[in-house]
């Protein structure tokens, strides 16, 4: 008769309970993952105003037809005949602006006074012993005002490149001052006749204009910047139709 056999489980069990409490001695020494920090999302500042002033200078000319009163009188002076010729030459001109963010306010002022002179002899013989003598002097101040305010709001912007549109209403104001002296003189055989005559008058007109445009800046570097403006105005309101185009260049002192 043979004798059944039997197999100890306790080897087997020993490993068995050994592996578990390792695993469990593991999962007892792995520290909890501390909490994920909080990120506070940064705080929008509102944007700030900035103000510029910018100085500037124009080469003044003046060509047309004066009318005061009734009378006409052509004027065709250079920049060159004002600075040469004129007595009186003086300007007051600047452009201001405040700016928040893409909105902006400005105003800009053009204020001058031109002083021209000039005259001219004419010597005719018209028989032997006769000659006349006709002297002409001409002066003509004109003061001139232009004041331009509106809004601006930059509609779209690629790195330093911006791009702006503004509105607004641009005041003209012109007063002249004509006068003008003929002398005459005749001289018949050693008889001298002369004679003067003087004309002096003097106005004013004003108008506003509405006025539209746009304007492209680009900025070379911080503090520099170059700027191309043009717009259009009057449409019927005070005048009939005006225009202007400005490209300039930009920096701040100290940049």
């Amino acid at each position: 008769m043979r004798c059944p056999s039997f197999r100890f489980v306790r080897p087997v069990l020993v490993p068995l309970f050994l592996v578990g409490g390792m695993g469990a001695a593991i999962a007892a020494d792995v520290a909890p993952l501390p909490p994920a920090p909080i990120v506070e999302a940064p705080v929008a500042m509102p944007p700030v105003w900035s103000f510029r002033f910018v100085p500037y200078g124009w080469l003044t000319s003046l060509k047309g037809t004066q009318t005061v009163r009734g009378r006409s009188t052509k004027v065709d002076a250079s920049f060159i005949d004002i600075v040469e010729k004129s007595d009186t030459l003086v300007g007051l001109m600047g452009t201001f602006e405040a700016r928040n963010g893409p909105f902006a306010l400005y105003g800009d002022l053009v204020w001058s006074k031109v002083g021209i002179e000039g005259s001219n002899v004419w010597t005719r013989t018209p028989a032997p012993g006769i000659t006349g003598t006709v002297g002409r002097t001409l002066a003509v101040d004109v003061q001139m005002a232009i004041v331009e305010v509106g809004a601006a709001y930059e509609v779209a912007r690629s790195g330093p490149l911006a791009f702006d549109v503004l509105g607004g209403a641009r005041y003209w104001y012109q007063e002249a001052d004509v006068s003008l002296e003929v002398t005459g003189t005749l001289d018949i055989g050693g008889l001298e006749l002369a004679g003067t005559r003087a004309f002096a008058r003097s106005g004013s007109v004003d108008w506003l204009d509405p006025v539209i445009g746009a304007r492209v800046r680009y900025a070379v570097a911080p503090g520099h910047e170059l700027f191309l403006r043009g717009d259009i105005g009057g449409f019927g309101v005070g005048s009939d139709f005006s225009w202007q185009a400005v490209g300039g260049y930009g920096f701040d002192f100290g940049a």
